[in-house]
């Protein structure tokens, strides 16, 4: 392969633009084989070269995929989100490749949006000079009049360019008219602000055409791979060449362009905590333990003991200790031993009786502290 611009090579693997190729080449985040590219102009070849940025080896892609999304509303038109809103990449999960949005839609807008893994082609259809006019339906909260119509096909100052012919005309009348807006240049936010500029505000945005496609058979959320013809025209439309390699590869591998669906569901946003209802209290026992089929409840079982029972002068005397535990024959009784064992203990001294007991005196309080003791 012969030697092709540095930038050029980037953008063809997906890198960047050539435009941001150059700042990462002036910055000197690019090296080719070890040596650091501090200037513009430099050469190499993808097959035989290490070209690294960032220190990451870069390689060009086999083929080239090219895939029509039909990006829903409230979706962010990147790769990834440092706020961990959805991406288009989530509606794309079933492409193999590492592909990546061709120009971008602002989150409130809907519509047709291309992925790709040719940065050449992206960046040729991004660009004004590709000529490619890309076509939206426009709802305002108003209606423009013939001189704001005509000052927005001239175009408007935005952030000190002004921006490109375009063309505008009103499809549906209404108190919330409904416009056709087409662009050949596609600078962020640029139809808001455009409407804006005349002190009207943009309710719905929805891209339904670039160049040739549109947006027949996909819905919001759906996509395909576009067919080899397709892929051939919009190369040709940006000046591009067909390589035979690149249209075999489209054609052996993704000839299959029916619309499919998004795989998963789009991840819905947490749901506020829900304060946990208390536990409620345990049954009681007789609930928890019920009875046997057949036996008595506890409170019927309760009467008929009741009824049963005999009157508490009727009641029995539990047995004495002589009568459950009977002495053996030849032993002495109970009362005869007690008698042998007080004869026998040795006298205690003796007690005074309660009279002579010595009375207490009354309590006449407490004594005066000493004031004289330390």
């Amino acid at each position: 392969m012969a030697e092709e611009r540095l930038q050029k090579i980037l953008a063809q693997a997906g890198i960047a633009s050539r435009r941001k190729a150059e700042v990462l080449m002036l910055e000197g985040r690019v090296s080719v084989n070890g040596e650091t590219v501090n200037g513009m102009g430099a050469k190499a070849d993808a097959e035989r070269d290490q070209i690294k940025v960032d220190g990451a080896l870069i390689h060009l892609p086999k083929r080239h995929v090219y895939v029509a999304l039909h990006k829903p509303r409230e979706v962010v038109t990147t790769v990834t989100d440092p706020q961990g809103r959805t991406t288009v990449m989530h509606f794309v999960k079933g492409v193999r490749e590492r592909v990546f949005p061709v120009g971008r839609l602002d989150y409130h807008s809907e519509g047709l949006l291309l992925l790709t893994t040719d940065g050449e082609f992206a960046n040729r259809i991004t660009s004004p000079a590709g000529h490619v006019e890309k076509v939206y339906v426009v709802k305002s909260n108003g209606r423009l009049s013939d001189e704001q119509m005509e000052d927005f096909r001239k175009g408007i100052p935005l952030h000190g360019r002004r921006t490109a012919p375009a063309h505008i005309k009103l499809i549906r009348q209404g108190d919330n008219p409904w416009y056709e807006v087409r662009l050949t240049e596609g600078r962020q936010n640029q139809i808001r602000i455009m409407f804006k500029h005349f002190h009207r505000l943009v309710e719905k945005l929805r891209r339904v055409r670039i160049g040739f496609l549109t947006l027949s058979g996909l819905e919001p959320g759906m996509w395909r791979y576009l067919e080899a013809q397709e892929t051939e025209r919009l190369l040709r439309m940006v000046h591009l060449e067909v390589p035979v390699s690149r249209h075999a590869a489209h054609a052996s591998g993704h000839d299959k362009t029916t619309p499919r669906e998004h795989p998963e569901p789009a991840p819905e946003p947490a749901p506020p905590p829900v304060r946990k209802a208390p536990a409620q209290r345990p049954a009681p026992r007789q609930e928890r333990r019920p009875a046997a089929a057949g036996s008595p409840s506890r409170g019927n079982a309760s009467q008929q003991y009741r009824a049963q029972r005999p009157p508490s002068g009727e009641r029995p005397r539990p047995a004495s200790e002589q009568d459950r535990r009977p002495a053996p024959p030849g032993s002495p009784s109970r009362r005869e031993s007690s008698q042998k064992y007080g004869a026998n203990r040795p006298p205690s001294r003796e007690q005074p009786t309660p009279s002579q007991k010595p009375s207490r005196r009354p309590f006449s309080g407490w004594p005066a502290p000493n004031k004289h003791k330390r």
